[in-house]
């Protein structure tokens, strides 16, 4: 099972059904084994497969150390370091120790599972359009909703996950029933994350799979832990995925927010800068101002949209398809501007005549011009000191 939830991970659904591979299995029976894993009943059955994370919770792997105790000694390829195992008989050969200190704990079967089933369900089309390719690869933080009351409220907070790269939601005890769709109609676009989300009956049901988890709110709590801004969690939900540690952010109802002992069952509180008279915010902003400072904290944002006709900007002047002119034009420019100023008698009077030319071109400089500013500046000049044509002489 765990090679077949790896390869449709990997490469998507279709690479295991038939005739792609010999497994025999068709949409429905790929459906049955990946809701077998992502609802972890093989834990029950006592038939997790190798290499999963919880066969190793089951074997009382709880640590590197306990790890390479179960082996008779450890191999690393790259270097040919050899490590001394424990009780173990058998000899447990990794790429390299870095390797070896990621993947000990084994691999998430069951999350996987619970991506691919979504593809499976909803089409793979719609999670593609929805995000680029560095977003859906992402260990981005999973958004946790606790016993919201309002299904509209739910939409929204999709479309704002979508709108920074999110899509990994959590619903607990929804107050109206799941599946809504009210949620998805205001979700607008974003009706795949609405319709992919898991729903838990309990929070610790649903965060029992992630390493850490932020708890928002707006009141102050008499509890022992960090106190961070978005952007301080944001960051530190960055250090902690690199490590390959997966995240979440809790947001409460909307009409009191979280409980005490929710907030106690999280690591750390984010606090987001508000009027401190008006501190309660709408559940769907909460979720994009959370979404606003993941994004910022990594380098996969834009600015606006990019379309095949619209290029990705950065900050700063947008020049378009303009650049920046050349010493050299600038100083023709300038050269043109002060001789027909001179010739009509602007210097006045003649000895303060370096230092008015100094400010001119310090005022131009300022601008920053581009190529295209200089030959029209150039030709403004040349149309206010050619002769007049009949006709439009001054005065008549």
């Amino acid at each position: 099972m765990s090679e077949i939830v790896h390869r449709a991970h990997e490469d998507g659904p279709e690479s295991v059904l038939e005739p792609a591979t010999p497994s025999g299995l068709d949409r429905a029976r790929l459906e049955d084994v990946l809701t077998y894993c992502a609802e972890r009943q093989c834990e029950s059955a006592h038939l997790t497969c190798p290499g999963c994370r919880l066969r190793r919770n089951q074997e009382g792997i709880d640590s590197l150390d306990a790890f390479a105790r179960s082996f008779a000694r450890i191999e690393a390829e790259e270097t040919g370091l050899t490590i001394a195992g424990g009780r173990g008989e058998a000899t447990h050969r990794v790429a390299s120790l870095e390797n070896l200190a990621r993947d000990w704990a084994g691999e998430e079967y069951w999350f996987w599972a619970r991506r691919v089933l979504r593809k499976v369900r909803y089409g793979v089309r719609q999670t593609d359009e929805l995000l680029d390719a560095p977003f859906a690869a992402s260990d981005a933080p999973s958004i946790l909703l606790m016993e919201p009351q309002i299904a509209e409220n739910i939409g929204m907070a999709a479309r704002a996950m979508a709108n920074f790269g999110l899509d990994d939601l959590h619903i607990i005890k929804p107050r109206d029933g799941w599946p809504s769709e009210k949620a998805r109609a205001v979700a607008s676009g974003a009706s795949a994350i609405v319709d992919g989300a898991g729903v838990h009956d309990n929070l610790g049901e649903a965060i029992s799979d992630l390493h850490w988890v932020a708890a928002t709110t707006a009141r102050q709590r008499d509890l022992r832990k960090p106190v961070l801004t978005p952007e301080q969690a944001a960051a530190e939900m960055r250090r902690r995925t690199v490590r390959g540690e997966r995240c979440g952010i809790l947001f409460g109802r909307e009409r009191n927010g979280l409980q005490s002992d929710e907030v106690a069952d999280c690591n750390a509180i984010v606090m987001i800068p508000v009027n401190r008279k008006f501190a309660s915010l709408n559940l769907a902003q909460s979720v994009l101002l959370m979404g606003y400072a993941w994004l910022c904290s990594g380098s996969d944002a834009t600015l606006g949209r990019v379309t095949d006709r619209e290029r990705r900007l950065s900050t700063g002047l947008n020049l378009g398809h303009d650049v920046p002119a050349k010493l050299s034009d600038r100083e023709r420019f300038f050269e043109h501007l002060e001789t027909e100023l001179d010739a009509r008698g602007f210097f006045t009077p003649p000895e303060r005549k370096p230092i008015t030319v100094r400010n001119l071109r310090s005022m131009f400089l300022r601008a920053d011009l581009t190529a295209q500013e200089v030959r029209t500046l150039r030709g403004i000049v040349v149309t206010l000191t050619r002769r007049p044509r009949n006709g439009h002489q001054s005065g008549q």
